[in-house]
């Protein structure tokens, strides 16, 4: 069997969680490959609203197996609460999660060191959700993390406290005092004692040697869906660097984060919205500071899952959702939030970019913010409301005519539409 693969294609927050949810029944087995607890992926179902950080969104699925695999990074103190979120709800998940003794652990001195690193910055800040996500991938680069499987070592202690002094040092040296620093509400010593606490909830789950756990699940034929976090323009590598997470969002990260080969990969999702939105600092060419803008994050409720900040929101951008299709050799294109655009006349859509008197198709080496000015094209809006339509119904005329536009300029087909928040909300062509 073949991993097939679900990734965001814009700077996050596409709707990740609800397509794992809504295309969970089709598979054995969900697995998080990258990122940490600044992903959000939230789920909206029977009334209730569900946000994930860590844990994946097959999480709802009884029959489903749940992986953290090794490209992920674990806070054991932002997963315990969210396990007694789904606990309180009735969703039972020590049953069916699996987490992976290769996965990195974020100590509580990982979250001073990013906060610390953060102020030193000023107005250069690259947005981040102060979660310790950069300083724990730093020490797994660096070979002094400690990983889950550190755990059943009786040395532990020695370990941390080795890797925390170390990380004090580093925070005195970046000028910060954080006597009066806050994490969580919580004052750094009672952080730590609440994040030993924790650990005897992620003790409860089920360890694994997860590039093993899932090569045998491929073998006895099971059907696997790697999820994606963040999204494919916030690569390390290939996102609009330095404003960028520190893992691989992109398709090199599902091989890398679960130990899979690269022949295994089938199907690969593409999640975009009908529009563009991104979180913190970074070039943003097709933004919106206009009153259009504004109503994109009214409807859309565009405000971060994890941090609750207000995205910045704007047209969509073709020539960097070509790039992200490009990268991650996308097979299938989802479209989220057509419903949030139901009031628009006109839907526009930047086609290209004029940069140094140039007109480009794509993104360049160097693209800062302010430097690229989109050059649009435009189309009628639908203009009616779309959240009441059934899955197998037809689209409006014109959000059909949306759609086939984005298909020919970027060569893949949209096969799914979302047109609510809903798991119930979808329309597929």
């Amino acid at each position: 069997m073949s991993v097939d693969v679900l990734l965001g294609l814009q700077w996050g927050d596409e709707g990740k969680g609800k397509v794992v949810d809504v295309l969970t029944p089709a598979y054995d087995v969900v697995a998080r490959f990258q990122g940490g607890p600044n992903a959000g992926h939230t789920i909206l179902f029977e009334n209730k609203k569900f946000v994930l950080h860590t844990i994946p969104s097959g999480i709802f699925n009884p029959n489903c197996i749940n992986l953290i695999g090794n490209g992920v990074i674990i806070d054991p103190y932002i997963l315990e609460k969210e396990i007694s979120t789904l606990g309180k709800s009735g969703v039972e998940v020590t049953k069916t999660l699996f987490v992976s003794r290769k996965a990195h652990l974020i100590l509580p001195t990982h979250r001073l060191i990013d906060a610390a690193s953060e102020s030193s910055k000023g107005a250069n800040k690259i947005g981040s959700t102060l979660k310790g996500i950069g300083p724990t991938y730093t020490d797994k680069t660096a070979r002094i993390g400690l990983r889950v499987g550190d755990l059943s070592d009786h040395n532990f202690n020695e370990k941390y406290n080795t890797l925390k002094n170390k990380h004090l040092q580093t925070v005195s040296q970046l000028g910060f005092d954080y006597s009066n620093h806050l994490i969580d509400g919580y004052s750094f010593d009672a952080y730590e004692k609440l994040w030993f606490n924790a650990l005897s909830t992620l003790l409860k789950l089920q360890f694994v040697d997860s590039e093993y756990f899932i090569n045998d699940l491929l073998s006895e034929g099971k059907k696997v869906l790697a999820e994606g976090a963040q999204g494919s323009l916030l690569d390390i590598d290939f996102g609009s660097y330095p404003f960028v997470t520190s893992s691989n969002t992109t398709i090199a990260g599902v091989c890398s984060g679960l130990g899979i080969a690269p022949n295994k990969i089938g199907k690969v999702y593409g999640i975009f919205k009908a529009y563009c939105t991104r979180v913190g600092s970074g070039p943003f060419p097709t933004e919106l500071d206009d009153s259009d803008g504004e109503t994109m994050r009214k409807i859309g409720n565009e405000f971060g899952s994890t941090t609750g900040r207000p995205r910045r929101c704007g047209w969509l951008d073709l020539p960097a959702l070509k790039y992200a299709i490009m990268l991650n050799g996308v097979t299938d294109l989802i479209m989220m939030k057509a419903d949030v655009l139901d009031g628009f006349k006109t839907i526009k859509a930047a086609t290209a970019y004029e940069y140094h008197g140039n007109q480009l198709g794509y993104l360049p080496f160097d693209a800062v913010a302010g430097m690229l000015k989109p050059i649009y094209s435009e189309s009628s809006g639908w203009t009616c409301n779309i959240t009441k339509l059934a899955e197998n119904d037809g689209l409006p005329e014109n959000l059909e005519r949306y759609i086939q536009f984005i298909e020919n300029e970027v060569k893949t087909p949209v096969t799914i539409v979302s047109t609510g928040p809903d798991r119930k909300q979808i329309v597929y062509r």
